[in-house]
């Protein structure tokens, strides 16, 4: 006994490990599931569960109902347009103002002489009845052909009709080839009152070389051309009957004279839509989708009512070109939809013909370009959506 009695004693004095005799308390039953009277009706006990439900759902709050998933992907969304405004909103700041610089005068070069001439204003008097605005970045190889086609057309035009007096105007926008050469050679040709060249100095864009040319023009009637030749150059003619026609339907003058067509804003754009059976079928399965996609991000941007509005072949009233290009901020691709854009934000009417257009080897729009796109379709939205970019009325140029 005594043996039993210290061998408890001693086990009484050990050191009970922390788990050790602990009950775990017992699982909580389920809620009993509610028993409906088999009298009640079904409706009413609908009634009664979403009412139950309700009374939960208020009791708890809104937020507790919430997967930690969906506030999650809400804060990284939120987080993202935070930083999308931050980087954004100073590239269309950017654009902005430099559209709106006018201080810096714009100059002709000649290659005949040492001496620079400034260009005249759009907003000066016209001197001649139309202007081509060519925008040409490294055209070495496709400019001359389509100066050849296009100066037989106006010579051809200019004996036949006296009131047609026409220029050229070249913008070089940053080209490393000869494409400068080659213009000069036409400027000494034909001399600087036909034939005229702006040099840009640096590759701005497409758009920043269409405006140039635009505020440094001196038509009653404004054409901007590619000067890869793809759109055939009579075809002015079909966008010039619109604009006469337009002006006759919309005034009581009759349009006898083309000459006073310049005083009313006016556009007319070339469209290659009537050809989109035939690009579908020889363009590859990944490009038509990149450029359905854009279309439809156009229609969103720009509205309907326009179905190409990217073909290089559009013309201008001087009205309407003083209004529009002094407002457009896009520099590179998109600004042809910003241009249908300001045209129905200034209410200014659109003709779209169709044109005869063949495909030029050597195209610079490259896969990348479609995103690059994209984002400027963006800019074009949040820049007049967020008034950052107001339409301007007086006659400030760049």
């Amino acid at each position: 006994m005594s043996f039993l009695a210290s061998h408890f004693s001693f086990a009484t004095t050990l050191p009970i490990p922390p788990f050790s005799f602990r009950l775990k308390p017992p699982p909580l039953a389920p809620p009993p599931r509610r028993r409906w009277p088999p009298s009640l009706p079904l409706s009413l006990r609908r009634k009664q569960t979403t009412a139950a439900a309700a009374m939960a759902l208020q009791q708890q709050g809104p937020l507790s109902v919430l997967s930690p998933w969906l506030v999650a992907s809400a804060l990284v969304v939120l987080s993202f347009s935070v930083w999308i405004v931050s980087f954004v909103y100073p590239w269309l700041h950017e654009l902005d103002m430099s559209s709106s610089y006018s201080g810096a005068p714009t100059f002709i070069e000649d290659p005949t002489s040492l001496e620079k001439m400034q260009c005249p204003s759009l907003f000066d008097s016209a001197e001649k009845y139309i202007s081509l605005i060519m925008p040409a970045f490294n055209e070495e190889a496709r400019l001359s052909g389509a100066l050849d086609e296009t100066l037989r057309y106006l010579q051809k035009r200019a004996n036949m009709e006296k009131q047609f007096t026409y220029e050229i105007i070249i913008v070089d926008d940053g080209s490393k080839d000869k494409t400068l050469k080659v213009a000069f050679d036409y400027v000494k040709r034909f001399k600087l009152d036909l034939v005229r060249v702006i040099k840009q100095g640096k590759n701005y864009g497409k758009g920043a070389a269409v405006r140039k040319g635009m505020l440094c023009a001196r038509g009653k009637l404004l054409l901007m051309l590619d000067s890869d030749g793809a759109t055939k150059i009579s075809d002015l003619e079909k966008l010039e009957n619109e604009i006469i026609t337009q002006r006759t339907l919309r005034t009581s003058i009759q349009a006898s004279d083309p000459l006073l067509i310049t005083g009313q804003p006016l556009a007319a754009f070339g469209s290659r839509a009537h050809l989109e059976k035939q690009a579908l079928a020889t363009r590859k399965w990944y490009r038509n989708i990149l450029m359905k996609g854009f279309h439809i991000c156009v229609l969103l941007v720009a509205g309907p009512g326009i179905r190409d509005t990217q073909c290089g072949f559009k013309m201008f009233t001087r009205a309407a070109a003083q209004k529009l290009f002094t407002n457009v901020r896009l520099k590179r691709w998109c600004f042809d939809v910003e241009l249908v854009h300001l045209c129905k934000r200034l209410s200014i009417p659109i003709v779209e013909v169709a044109v005869n257009w063949t495909e030029i080897p050597g195209s610079k729009v490259k896969m990348l370009s479609i995103f690059h796109m994209l984002l400027e379709l963006i800019l074009i939205r949040l820049g007049y959506g967020l008034g950052i970019w107001r339409i301007r009325t007086n006659s400030s140029g760049g």
